[in-house]
């Protein structure tokens, strides 16, 4: 049975131990390359690895659990242990990580009175029930049944959302009852009321998250300590993320990231975030609201020490080297065969308009209002809204009501307009000059919310109604599209210039191998490869190309689908072994 303990200082079975960490997020990582990733981190000296738990991946809707395949969390420890690494568990509820919520599922806000991350009982009720779940799968991982796992984490930067201690003991309390016996410990920022918002120093130790000035950050955590405790790093932020629209990917300087690890590890433990960032793939990115919406692109590539397809870097190997003087580096060989490949362009075999398609991929929904996503149980994806709006005439005020993120406005399938974030809801005008006239609205979820106060409002769709000339339309038709099930897609069915639409291609191949698709003259849209969603693209940027796994390939032949929503199109694609984060 081993032991890990909080004193002065960590110990590993009475032994001083310097938590010497990289964040990996699992669900970021295709199965397959856990492995590589892993190894990757144990041979740049690090003796633990860190990852979040995705609430909302592995209970999807209420009461349906998914461990298995990519979500495989008890296999993910498992072979962390079996590289030689401990682990630090951080599952949450909330995770932040610029994942979709947060990692919080959608379907919290079917409760109209919720209170995210305060002791609101049903909230609480709710993550009891998936903490059975989630902890069977683990508890026998903990180092006192001689697993890898020395530390769990009690929610996440708490202190920067509320100051609810009842909420954080209730959280800590709860993972004790689950049977929980190593050390406890929080993470906020250094700044501000943050660690004393997000503390429960009587139960959990507190650590903090920054990117820079930490011997300053130290004096501070040092002070808040108030004794003689282990000074740690949970988040050393050593990169950054993108958003759509930034003017190029994220990078940080090799030098002072560098320098901030060697004050780090000269006083105290870290886990660097992000040692390896991974992919978004699908609808999992998250976004960002201050002043306006910042959806995060899909590649987590967060300038880390590996790349989001999982080369080193310079600053991995500068780092291993301020780790050199720590600890001595193992040596041995990588187990997985990884290799780039070439497959050139490719050409489109057949192309079908959603519109022509609908009733294949969606059952139909009537209503006398138009319903969000959340109360069609739908939690990702689009949602399309049709209605008749009557004869010919002018139609001097068209308004969404309390709709997000992204909408297309079409006047009997002919795109109308498109409206933004912060355009919606503003007033159009435009004139019918059919006998009879078809209302159409595609809208977009581009990833809720996971950070601060807009999290509390993030249904998407549309939530109040559509304005028809000052007054709200009723009698709607809705479709459903989380795009899960595109298998179904019926490809004989014609194709409209300037439609959102279905491209499909097949690709035949003798080897597999990483590779990135370039949708250089696309507009905005996702791609799936053999039913998986590897993620958004849209022309603005940065990303201008996305990572496709060898493991999702196969020898023979390879369906690529691309979805497509702003009737921007070309008629090819191109596989290329080099990527183009921007």
């Amino acid at each position: 049975m081993g032991k890990f303990e909080i004193k002065e200082a960590f110990y590993l079975n009475e032994e001083p131990f310097k938590i010497i960490s990289g964040a990996i997020h699992y669900f970021r990582v295709v199965p397959e390359y856990w492995r590589d990733r892993l190894e990757k981190l144990r041979l740049m000296g690090c003796n633990t690895v860190e990852t979040y738990v995705a609430w909302n991946m592995h209970e999807p809707n209420e009461g349906e659990f998914h461990f298995e395949a990519g979500l495989d969390l008890r296999k993910f420890i498992q072979t962390a242990q079996e590289v030689g690494l401990y682990v630090i568990l951080r599952p949450a509820p909330y995770i932040c990580a610029e994942w979709e919520f947060g990692g919080l599922p959608y379907w919290l806000l079917h409760d109209p009175n919720l209170k995210l991350r305060f002791d609101y009982q049903p909230f609480m009720e709710k993550i009891h029930r998936y903490f059975d779940q989630l902890f069977a799968q683990v508890i026998d991982l903990q180092v006192t049944n001689n697993g890898p796992i020395i530390l769990m984490q009690v929610e996440n930067e708490y202190g920067g959302y509320a100051n609810d201690k009842n909420y954080m003991r209730k959280m800590a309390q709860m993972m004790i009852d689950q049977g929980v016996n190593v050390p406890l410990v929080t993470s906020d920022g250094p700044w501000g009321d943050m660690l004393e918002n997000g503390s429960i120093p009587e139960l959990a130790l507190p650590t903090i998250n920054c990117g820079s000035k930490v011997k300053e950050h130290f004096k501070r955590l040092r002070t808040f300590h108030g004794e003689k405790r282990p000074l740690m790093v949970m988040e050393f932020w050593i990169g950054w993320f993108d958003a759509w629209g930034d003017e190029a990917h994220h990078t940080t300087s090799v030098a002072e990231a560098t320098n901030e690890l060697s004050d780090i590890l000269d006083e105290g433990s870290v886990n660097i975030y992000m040692f390896h960032g991974g992919t978004n793939f699908g609808f999992t990115s998250g976004a960002n609201y201050y002043e306006k919406l910042m959806p995060d692109v899909t590649s987590y590539d967060y300038d880390a020490l590996l790349t989001e397809w999982g080369d080193t870097t310079p600053k991995y190997e500068a780092f291993k080297e301020v780790i050199r003087r720590h600890t001595a580096i193992p040596e041995f060989p990588l187990t997985t065969v990884i290799q780039k490949k070439y497959y050139g362009k490719q050409t489109v075999r057949q192309r079908v308009s959603l519109f022509e398609t609908l009733d294949a991929i969606s059952q139909k929904v009537r209503s006398n209002y138009p319903l969000s996503m959340e109360a069609l149980n739908q939690g990702r994806g689009y949602i399309y809204y049709r209605s008749q709006i009557g004869p010919a005439r002018p139609i001097d005020d068209f308004r969404l009501i309390s709709a997000m993120d992204r909408a297309h406005i079409y006047i009997n399938n002919q795109l109308k307009t498109i409206q933004y974030d912060l355009e919606i809801g503003q007033k159009e005008s435009f004139v019918l000059d059919m006998a009879e006239n078809e209302l159409g609205i595609l809208i977009e979820n581009m990833g809720r919310v996971n950070y601060s106060v807009k999290m509390n409002h993030q249904h998407k769709g549309i939530k109040d109604g559509v304005l028809i000339n000052g007054a709200f339309q009723s009698e709607w038709e809705m479709y459903a599209l989380p795009m899960d099930n595109l298998e179904h897609i019926n490809f004989t069915k014609g194709y409209h210039v300037g439609q959102p639409s279905f491209s499909r291609f097949v690709i035949d191949i003798e080897e597999t191998g990483d590779t990135f698709i370039d949708l250089a003259g696309w507009g905005k849209g996702f791609v799936t490869v053999n039913g998986f969603n590897i993620g958004r693209f849209w022309e603005k940027g940065p990303q201008k190309r996305l990572y496709i796994p060898a493991p999702i390939l196969k020898i023979g032949s390879n369906e690529i689908i691309v979805f497509e929503s702003d009737g921007q199109v070309t008629d090819t694609v191109t596989l290329t072994d080099i990527p183009d984060l921007g």
